[in-house]
């Protein structure tokens, strides 16, 4: 009877012991890693660059309350075209001085670009699960972050309303990646997964 007990316990207090010998790994690695794959990565109000000047069918055109809220946060110039019966149908809409400002350019296409905001910083590593557990060579890494230097222009609720994203971006965020370890030895995040 002894012996059935025994054993039982044995098993168990070598797993406690080899899990209690588990190396942890330094998660300020993965936060850094994490932040240097966003280095100079920015949050624009559309996923795609667009021309400016345009102008815009403010009866047919998606895209008009966006040109809207950009130009009600000081960024466009609104200019409406009289059309037929005095009717406004058309309107342009160029950068203002404020636009210029806020504006990066697209270097492939000229005269395309992005209003920008802010910069990403991971604020904590939540959760780092090995791919194994005795000789780990990627971690899956669970973390927030969050945007930093976000512009008054993209705080305005009109802005919010319009753009989603940037609501969004004003609150921590959470997303997964995963880390290798690169050729000095430190990690990196894995090429197409995700931050």
């Amino acid at each position: 009877m002894r012996e059935r007990i025994a054993l039982p316990l044995v098993l168990i207090g070598l797993a406690g012991w080899a899990s209690g010998c588990k190396k942890e790994v330094d998660r300020t690695e993965f936060l850094s890693a994490i932040n240097k794959s966003y280095a100079g990565h920015h949050e624009c109000v559309w996923p795609e660059a667009f021309k400016l000047p345009a102008k815009v069918d403010i009866s047919k055109d998606e895209k008009t309350a966006a040109y809207n809220a950009l130009a009600d946060a000081g960024l466009l110039i609104r200019e409406p075209e009289i059309g037929k019966g005095g009717l406004t149908q058309m309107v342009k809409y160029e950068l203002s001085d404020k636009g210029h400002a806020a504006w990066r350019a697209d270097e492939k296409q000229s005269g395309y670009g992005n209003f920008c905001f802010g910069h990403f910083n991971v604020t904590a590593v939540d959760n780092a699960t090995p791919d194994n557990a005795a000789s780990p060579t990627e971690y899956t890494v669970k973390y927030e972050y969050e945007v930093e230097g976000i512009p008054d222009w993209a705080r305005t609720p009109e802005s919010m309303r319009t753009f989603p994203k940037v609501a969004a971006d004003t609150s921590i965020q959470s997303a997964t990646t995963t880390l290798v370890k690169g050729d000095d030895g430190g990690w990196v995040v894995k090429a197409g997964s995700g931050s």
